[in-house]
């Protein structure tokens, strides 16, 4: 058995199962629920769970029924207060009260076009009611005891109602005659008002499905009313609910051994379960994707996703045909040649000699003509009435035709995917007597709780020892967003009151000043998005102004925006806010902007798109603790933005491939350079509850998601990534820090840390590379090594792995370089400038990471660091090689440079002895016999990110660590000079010693 899909509480009843509803709304942005225990009515937002329902109450008892039309924008209700009324989506405004019954009401359907609404309960009838004026144009009698579904034929033709003792009615709409019945053909429901019987035609209209006598579901023939075959599969108990699914090919069930089985039609055989806890009393299939929503009978109710699985053909794949086929008319209202179908949906026809039901499409000219020639066109007075009718028909014709070509626009703008509404970093939903947060980050928290028409803030942050406590207020206003930042909090509320305006407050939390609170209103204009930087204040308002203000309240700047605004967020100096650039696509993607701006100079850093994933919104919005730009989907994925490629977002995480479990949510706080902060909330909550001590903060390592490795070598791919990014990110402050004059030192110790990492892991990429024969692969990496002994070591691993040719092909690597004086370096997209090398400590550029204790069979991960590079300047190398030259003067030049190389090289090794004299001379002889036998059998080896010996019994020396001695810290530079020091004395010493053997 599936694990079963966690409901949440939707309608609170009184603890005894009740009869409940779920439908989606248009386009399936939305889920409209209902109860027979409670008279409000839910439209939530499926799009954003967290988001709280909006409520219908208009009804005084229980909701028994619900039924969307597909015609129009429309909602019908039915309760057990005997009224049906009928609402607008997605809005849910109240429209009207379509008609009423003596009893309570127990099913609601629309035709295929939404210009008839069937309503059936208690009472002794169906009523067929006109959508347009509400006239009651029929009533269908026959069922001899309640009347608890009824389902309309895609095609208008027939009507299908079941009763509560288990008869099956074909009904003829043209004509109100019943064409089939059949008696006793489902179960008997009659002593649970909680239980129905449910049927539904298919989506082509060609068979009629009905829960059968032996747990099983029978499908029966439009025409015939004979039986077709049957589903029967692993439910216990009878069938209570079906639904098909868009395009006909699966249907799902629901049985009183609360299974809800997924069926292929075709094969007539179940393709997927879920259990529940409760008997699920309502299903609904999404219009357009796989996702089914249900509701059980205490009121919970859920989205079941990927209900089809995606090796199989989707559930709405060749749907749009059936619904082109009962949808809006795809021709004018004044079409000579309208059609002649004997449906009740497209004629005028007389009904009880007093309401007309008028179909909402078009008039059909011959009814006109047919009704005039009725009546007595008898001498003059005959004449006028002819004349007046006529004037009737054709002014009620023209104001049918405006009215109907209002309602299609308003239907074609509903159906569109809405745009994402504001929203603040860090807030979660109200809910009635529970404390919620307005604000949460990595500094603290600020929370509300309303009591008695006013609300009680506090301020709390997670590190206790900063300061004194912030006092906690009493907001009078109702402040539902806030921002808060080291300096202070800043606070906002929607329009209200009888000026309709919007309040805007900031509070310090300290200042050598009595009286630093201030606040802003604005007269017709609503505060949408907040945000906090150093010095400054920042507002988003609804007439998309971006109102800036200094720290004491003084108004600065007033910016207007290009589109509505999404949510903003501040660090440092630095503002960043995003807005719509447009439209939704018909596929439901947001089209999202960003801007940076900086504050304090009043320049714009960034413009660019905000990529999201397909279908999902913006969740979170913020700065890393390094001030990185970041964004996190409704999908899962966290993305940073880098200034790689001209600037361009990079995915970092994604929680599909982190989470242990599907009903993990991941409520985002913040992040750093390689971890992420969150709450994880268990599905169905999408937020987390305000509680002593505080909700768990989870730590999460940054991944990029990469594709799986042939070598299985993704884990060190994304470590790489990841370095790459954080060095870039460095580099870019190093270069701003450099040019504003500002000390860049302790950038420059992290840069230099990362690049260490980076050759860890870069060399145990080589030997995963060298165990797995991708030889060319390895050559890049070697290239992409930054410093001298890290390349060294990667000969040596080669060597010992007995690959003479890769091994050659390094130390071409390493001649080039020297020669030509370039710097070995990570091939990074962004290079140090002068000014930035130059003040970079010589003793770093040579410091190589320790690769003794690296094991070429495998290779394993190390904590992710993140990225930047350090350039060496060679022209002291340069130096030394001609004046090199210019003491050999007999040798070409040509020999002259491949000398002076092997002498660097000669000379290097022995400058670098004491760093590496244990490790090199020591343990390179033993270690290669190691490195050979764990290559043979495929061992795992040490963890080069911890400097682990392949012997565990002698702990190689850290070649990163800081130490006092010079020789440790001798760089390639540094033996240069000696070299050429101690060339110069010698040569001194001989000339001497001529001198003296001369005067001799």
């Amino acid at each position: 058995m599936k694990r079963s899909l966690k409901l949440r509480e939707a309608h609170k009843g009184n603890g005894s199962p009740a009869l409940c509803s779920i439908q989606w709304g248009i386009s399936g942005c939305d889920l409209v629920t209902a109860s027979a225990s409670d008279p409000c009515i839910l439209i939530h937002d499926a799009s954003q769970p967290s988001k709280p329902a909006k409520e219908l109450r208009h009804h005084k008892d229980g909701v028994t029924a619900l039924a969307v039309s597909p015609g129009s924008p429309s909602l019908a209700s039915g309760s057990i207060d005997h009224s049906v009324k009928i609402y607008n989506l997605p809005d849910g405004e109240f429209e009207s009260n379509i008609t009423r019954f003596t009893l309570p009401i127990r099913s609601l359907a629309f035709s295929n076009k939404g210009s008839l609404l069937a309503a059936a309960g208690d009472d002794d009838g169906i009523k067929l009611i006109a959508t347009i004026d509400s006239s009651i144009s029929r009533v269908l009698k026959g069922h001899k005891g309640p009347v608890s579904s009824i389902s309309f034929d895609p095609s208008n033709e027939y009507l299908a109602s079941v009763d509560t003792l288990g008869t099956v009615i074909f009904w003829e709409l043209s004509s109100g005659k019943q064409v089939h019945i059949l008696k006793a053909i489902a179960p008997n429901c009659d002593a649970d008002a909680s239980l129905i019987n449910v049927i539904s035609w298919s989506p082509n209209g060609e068979t009629l499905a009905v829960p059968g006598l032996k747990n099983d579901v029978v499908m029966y023939d439009r025409d015939t009313a004979e039986k077709m075959f049957t589903l029967k599969g692993d439910h216990e108990r009878p069938v209570c609910f079906l639904a098909w699914s868009p395009n006909g090919k699966y249907m799902a069930t629901s049985g009183l051994d609360m299974q809800v089985l997924i069926w292929d039609v075709d094969l007539r055989q179940d393709i997927e379960r879920q259990k529940f806890d409760d008997r699920v009393c309502s299903l609904a299939w999404k219009e357009n994707g796989n996702a089914l929503a249900v509701i059980d009978v205490m009121g919970k109710f859920g989205v079941w996703e990927s209900v089809v699985p995606s090796c199989m053909k989707s559930p709405t794949d060749g749907a749009a045909q059936t619904r082109d086929k009962g949808g809006l008319l795809l021709f004018d209202e004044d079409d000579e040649n309208p059609s002649t179908s004997g449906s009740l949906d497209d004629t005028v026809e007389e009904s009880h000699g007093e309401s007309v039901l008028i179909s909402r499409k078009r008039l059909r000219k011959q009814s006109i003509s047919d009704e005039i020639s009725d009546r007595d066109s008898d001498g003059e007075e005959g004449l006028l009435r002819q004349i007046e009718l006529r004037k009737r028909h054709t002014s009620k014709h023209k104001k049918r035709t405006i009215d109907e070509k209002e309602e299609n626009s308003s239907y074609l703008n509903s159906t569109r995917p809405k745009m994402q509404e504001a929203f603040q970093p860090g807030f979660t939903p109200a809910q009635a007597g529970k404390r919620h947060f307005l604000a949460y980050n990595m500094l603290g928290s600020i929370t509300t709780i309303e009591n008695e028409g006013y609300s009680h803030i506090e301020v709390d942050f997670h590190d206790t020892g900063r300061g004194p406590r912030v006092p906690a207020m009493t907001d009078y206003f109702g402040f539902t967003m806030a921002a808060l930042s080291e300096s202070g909090s800043v606070f906002s509320n929607p329009c209200k009151g009888e000026k309709n305006m919007s309040t805007l407050m900031y509070r310090p939390f300290g200042s050598w000043a009595n009286n630093s609170e201030w606040s802003m209103r604005f007269e017709g204009e609503e505060v949408k998005a907040v945000a906090l930087g150093t010095g400054w204040v920042a507002a988003i308002t609804s007439l998309n102004f971006l109102r800036i203000f200094t720290e004491g309240g003084l108004q600065k700047h007033i910016i207007c925006l290009n589109g509505p605004v999404v949510t903003a967020a501040g660090y440092k100096d630095t503002l960043s806010i995003v807005t719509h650039a447009s439209e939704c696509l018909h596929s439901g993607d947001q089209m999202l902007q960003v801007r940076v701006l900086k504050i304090s100079d009043g320049t714009e850093l960034i413009n660019c798109h905000l990529p999201l994933s397909p279908t999902s919104i913006l969740t979170w919005f913020g700065f890393s603790e390094e001030g990185q730009l970041s964004s996190y989907d409704s999908k899962g994925v966290l993305r940073v933005f880098s200034h790689q490629y001209g600037g361009s977002w990079l995915p970092v995480f994604s929680a599909h491939k982190t989470r242990k479990s599907d009903d993990e949510n991941y409520w985002i706080v913040g992040l750093n350079a390689n971890k992420l902060f969150c709450i994880i909330c268990k599905s169905p909550d999408s937020y987390p509850m305000v509680v002593t001590p505080k909700p768990v903060l989870e730590i999460l390592s940054l991944s990029i998601p990469v594709a799986s490795s042939d070598l299985g070598a993704a884990d060190l791919e994304s470590e790489l990534i990841m370095n790459r990014l954080h060095l870039s990110q460095i580099q870019k402050n190093i270069e701003e820090s450099a040019m504003s004059g500002l000390d860049t030192s302790a950038l420059d110790d992290e840069a230099f840390d990362i690049e260490a990492a980076m050759d860890r892991c870069i060399l145990r990429l080589i030997a995963s590379c060298c165990n797995g024969d991708k030889l060319v692969r390895a050559t890049e990496l070697a290239r992409s090594l930054s410093l001298e002994k890290s390349l060294r070591g990667a000969i040596k691993l080669a060597t010992a792995l007995k690959l003479p040719i890769l091994a050659e092909r390094f130390n071409t690597i390493l001649e080039e370089r020297l020669f030509n004086g370039s710097t070995i370096s990570a091939a990074i997209p962004y290079a140090a400038s002068n000014s930035v090398i130059s003040k970079m400590p010589v003793h770093k550029v040579a410091l190589a990471p320790d690769v003794s204790g690296i094991n070429p069979s495998t290779s394993s991960p190390s904590p992710g660091l993140v990225h930047f590079s350090k350039q060496e300047t060679t022209e002291e190398k340069l130096k030394a090689v001609k004046g090199k030259e210019s003491c050999k003067g007999t040798t070409s030049s040509n020999e002259g440079a491949k000398l002076d190389i092997s002498q660097i090289r000669c000379h290097q090794t022995k400058a670098t002895s004491n760093v590496v004299s244990h490790e090199a001379s020591g343990k390179w002889g033993s270690d290669v016999d190691t490195c050979k036998k764990d290559s043979e059998n495929n061992t795992i080896g040490g963890n080069l990110g911890e400097g682990a010996n392949l012997r565990p019994s002698h702990r190689p020396i850290n070649p990163f660590a800081k130490t006092a001695s010079n020789q440790e810290k001798s760089s390639l530079l540094e033996s240069i000079r000696r070299m050429k020091k101690a060339d110069n004395e010698k040569d001194d010493k001989l000339s001497n010693k001529k001198i003296k053997t001369q005067k001799h």
